[in-house]
């Protein structure tokens, strides 16, 4: 009850903020600062015949979920001026009763601390709320410096905890590898030494979770639909959908990191290709792309890379690592949607047989070390030094005009005689 009553207290104030907000754009007219619709939407309100209940809540939780709602005005409108990078960022929307996730956030202003009862067991303890019990799924490596408490929409609860923990680069190993990522296979990795010309393949399956539970998920939803609204059996249906759906979700989380973490453990230079895959969604292909989850793999890995001192090399999105032959570099390989079920295919010019993902593979192996030496003027992984070989300065000394010479004549220098 007490977690309800801060999921909604919360919502409230993020709601509240954004009207602020929005009134004062509709009227033309600077909007109030956070600092001052901290004082009235949270401080004031308390005394407040119609909003007594805020004072029931942790002030901590109610801070957080106003410098949310002031984060995302500023995302958006620093999106929409071009000063935020990468996606465009929607204006934020306001919170539902309805919606089903809900979620609140203490930090250490609040006083929290965890008192562990067993291997696996601990308590939160949280001002408003009290002893929160929950499954200690691996010991907090430091202080947390903040704990979000997360309501999914199955009913299930989560604490999340944020703990800073310092950065430790792994073992350099002399491997590097070129990934390829596809919906016939999930990914193709081709590994090879740095020191040696030896090459490994490994082919990751795609599991297709989604394709595999739709079954399950139309009788979920059939079921749901058939429920009357408002009802209890709906909203158990309800959550008998949600179960489905988070099924499918943590499974595919657990297929992105798993690989991940071992390409990052054998790997000094990882070399990945940089896919546009919002256009790439707007395809036919778009169900079986989102299925696959690749942003979410290519994503973890680059994570996963910078926290522990690895290199991936995102090459261009442009470059034709399907089309080139590895052999001799000519552009005749199949391309297009229309090709994509060409997997094998010989190169004209040279009469070499390759993989589809195997050729794309080596690839980007060599066009992401490519750019890599360019950028950092050396060889990565350890190889031999070619790009910084100029010699020395050969720009010729600056010399008097002859007099014949077209042109007009510099003052301060004297002419030949003619």
């Amino acid at each position: 009850m007490n977690l309800s009553r801060t999921f909604g207290s919360c919502d409230v104030v993020f709601n509240d903020f954004l009207r602020a907000r929005e009134e004062a754009r509709a009227a033309g007219t600077k909007g109030p600062t956070a600092t001052e619709l901290s004082k009235k939407l949270i401080t004031g309100a308390k005394k407040t015949p119609e909003r007594a209940w805020v004072a029931e809540v942790s002030s901590v939780a109610l801070q957080q979920a106003l410098a949310d709602a002031d984060r995302a005005y500023a995302n958006f409108f620093s999106s929409l001026s071009g000063k935020r990078k990468g996606r465009r960022v929607g204006h934020p929307r306001f919170r539902s009763r309805r919606d089903h996730r809900r979620s609140a956030r203490f930090t250490a202003n609040a006083r929290f601390h965890i008192e562990a009862i067993h291997e696996r067991r601990a308590v939160l303890h949280l001002p408003r709320i009290g002893p929160v019990p929950f499954v200690l799924s691996r010991p907090l490596p430091g202080p947390a410096s903040s704990v979000t408490v997360i309501r999914e929409a199955d009913g299930r609860h989560y604490v999340s905890f944020v703990v800073r923990v310092p950065e430790k680069a792994l073992t350099p190993t002399g491997r590097v590898c070129g990934i390829d990522v596809g919906l016939a296979q999930f990914s193709t990795i081709l590994s090879s030494e740095s020191s040696k010309e030896t090459e490994s393949l490994q082919v990751i399956q795609n599991p297709r979770y989604l394709k595999a539970k739709a079954r399950a998920f139309a009788r979920s939803q059939r079921s749901l639909a058939r429920k009357k609204k408002g009802s209890a059996n709906r909203a158990k249906a309800r959550v008998r959908v949600a179960v489905a759906h988070r099924k499918v979700r943590e499974a595919r989380a657990d297929h992105a990191r798993q690989p991940a973490a071992r390409i990052v453990a054998d790997h000094d230079v990882i070399c990945v290709e940089d896919l546009r895959l919002t256009g790439m969604a707007r395809t036919r292909l778009a169900k079986s792309i989102h299925d696959a989850g690749l942003g979410q793999f290519l994503s973890v890995l680059a994570h996963m890379g910078a926290r522990n001192g690895r290199r991936v090399v995102a090459v261009p999105r442009f470059f034709a690592s399907t089309r080139s032959c590895s052999a001799c570099g000519s552009l005749t390989g199949p391309t297009g949607q229309d090709q994509l079920g060409v997997r094998h295919w010989t190169c004209s010019d040279g009469g070499v047989s390759h993989d589809r993902d195997v050729n794309a593979a080596r690839n980007l192996l060599v066009e992401g070390l490519r750019l890599l030496e360019a950028e950092q003027g050396l060889v990565a992984a350890g190889r031999t030094e070619t790009l910084n070989a100029c010699g020395a300065g050969v720009r010729p000394p600056m010399l008097v005009a002859v007099g014949v010479e077209a042109g007009r004549r510099s003052e301060g220098r004297v002419s030949c005689p003619a």
